[in-house]
């Protein structure tokens, strides 16, 4: 079973194939604004090289501190990959607050899985697995929103929990309680003397 993991130079030829997959259904496009986009556009013609592809997994893991994030006029956001052994399924960004754009557009939570990975329950079990990490982040609830005819993600959201907000344009907007965490155990009663 897929496992949410930090990105990883293990799975990299089958994060080449993901991309040209990605690629090939038109993401990465000028007027395509989603971090895969960006990410195309940024490193897509130099990712055969594994030096280029090690840079890129410690820059998609810095993109979790303040400083990297305030470089690149981001929030934090921590990124996971969907893996199992070599094999590259997806990817969860988790941004630790929301800006303006966000709050409207965005989310606390984007994701995406590989066209040829597509309807198996990975999009579902991968946001499943964040949600426990937006809350280790602080997050009591997360806003996760999708295309308005993105009928697959809609239902993914619907069956982590997501309570319709509203409808923002071409976005809807969902928010889900995280898991809370677990209250500690009930300290034993002392003993007087």
């Amino acid at each position: 079973m897929p496992q949410l993991s930090e990105p990883t130079t293990a799975v990299h030829h089958s994060f080449l194939a993901a991309m040209e997959e990605f690629t090939a259904e038109g993401r990465g496009a000028p007027e395509d604004g989603s971090a895969i986009a960006r990410d195309l556009r940024r490193f897509g013609d130099s990712w055969q090289n594994a030096d280029v592809f090690a840079e890129y997994v410690a820059f998609a893991r810095s993109q979790a501190t303040e400083e990297t994030a305030a470089a690149l006029r981001y929030v934090p956001t921590s990124t996971y990959w969907y893996v199992e052994g070599g094999t590259y399924y997806g990817r969860i960004a988790v941004r630790h607050r929301l800006n303006a754009m966000l709050l409207e557009y965005g989310g606390h939570i984007g994701y995406d899985v590989r066209p040829t990975a597509r309807r198996r329950g990975y999009a579902t079990a991968m946001l499943r697995a964040a949600l426990p990490r937006a809350a280790a982040l602080g997050l009591e609830r997360a806003l996760v929103t999708c295309d308005h005819d993105n009928v697959a993600s809609r239902k993914v959201i619907e069956a982590c929990g997501g309570v319709f907000e509203d409808r923002r344009g071409v976005k809807l907007r969902y928010w889900i309680a995280t898991p809370a965490a677990e209250p500690a155990a009930p300290s034993p009663p002392s003993s007087s003397a």
